[in-house]
């Protein structure tokens, strides 16, 4: 049986991706316009699963720690999914979102939440990492997710989805991959601080795109990554802000740029990606079958002491 016709037995030969690069305001509702907008124009484009940018109804509020921006999370079921469900049920499209998610009184996770081309929940993603860093003080807002690396079957593919700080992790690509996921997704904010010289500059955006590159070489599978764009000030002024850089990207199973935006500029994309071309990848580069798992338990050690 040929390749093509082993993946059509699935019903799934090639995904038409769109993504959407956004920047956004203070205002949650012009936000939300805007990203209803957007995602119509992904779907007439012809895309049949759309991707959304990481905490996409508002700002990124990561850059101080106030307690009243937990204000901003939202129960899932809730709000979004609601309204973002009725938006892939009239479109029919497949839709990954990325929530503040508001699980209990003191728990909360940035989570992602798929939903299908009906407007159900195909299921949903907690961020595993959480960085704090400056500008970037997410512990002080997220749960660690426990949901564990976990591919979401939808009616376009398995989705391997994680966010953000997961795209530096070899083992978080790894574990989605294994889990059978068709392809790897990663909503992202993520950006300069202003007082970075322009070769530091280029050398996180080269780091960031490379990162996920071998992310896609080393298990076999297209990468899809889409970040905010634009500058967002920092409420408490000890810092000059983030310019989020933009730069959303597909990636095929070689690393091969299929598509990508401006670093500084609102964009939406749409790419076919050709899923029968990473099965044939997978056959010529044979690293699942080569790993040597009998000599991989010290991966779950902190640090060989």
């Amino acid at each position: 049986m040929s390749v093509a016709a082993m993946i059509g037995d699935r019903n799934i030969r090639n995904m038409t991706v769109g993504l959407v690069q956004q920047q956004n305001s203070a205002d949650i509702t012009k936000n939300l316009q805007k990203l209803e907008h957007n995602i119509h124009q992904c779907a007439q484009r012809g895309a049949k699963l759309v991707v959304l940018q990481e905490l996409h109804n508002s700002l990124y509020f990561c850059q101080t720690e106030d307690t009243n921006k937990f204000d901003l999370a939202e129960t899932i079921p809730g709000p979004s999914t609601e309204h973002f469900g009725a938006l892939a049920r009239e479109l029919g499209i497949v839709l990954v979102t990325s929530l503040f998610e508001r699980r209990a009184s003191g728990i909360y996770h940035n989570t992602s939440v798929v939903l299908e081309k009906d407007g159900s929940i195909a299921g949903k993603y907690r961020k595993m990492h959480i960085p704090d860093d400056p500008a970037y003080y997410e512990k002080f807002y997220f749960t660690p997710g426990d949901l564990g690396f976990n591919q979401i079957e939808t009616s376009v593919g398995k989705l391997g989805v994680l966010v953000c700080w997961d795209q530096w992790y070899p083992e978080a690509a790894r574990l989605m991959a294994l889990a059978g996921a068709d392809i790897l997704i990663y909503p992202t904010a993520i950006g300069w601080e202003s007082t970075d010289s322009a070769d530091e500059q280029q050398r996180q955006q080269d780091a960031w795109v490379i990162s996920q590159r071998g992310h896609a070489v080393a298990n076999g599978l297209p990468v899809i990554s889409v970040n905010r764009v634009g500058h967002e000030v920092d409420p408490s002024a000890q810092t000059n802000g983030i310019q989020f850089w933009g730069h959303s990207f597909v990636a095929g199973p070689q690393g091969e740029i299929l598509t990508k935006a401006s670093s500084n500029e609102e964009q939406n994309l749409v790419v076919e990606i050709d899923l029968v071309h990473s099965e044939n990848i997978r056959r010529i580069w044979p690293f699942f079958r080569d790993r040597r798992i009998d000599a991989f338990g010290e991966l779950t050690r902190r640090y060989r002491d």
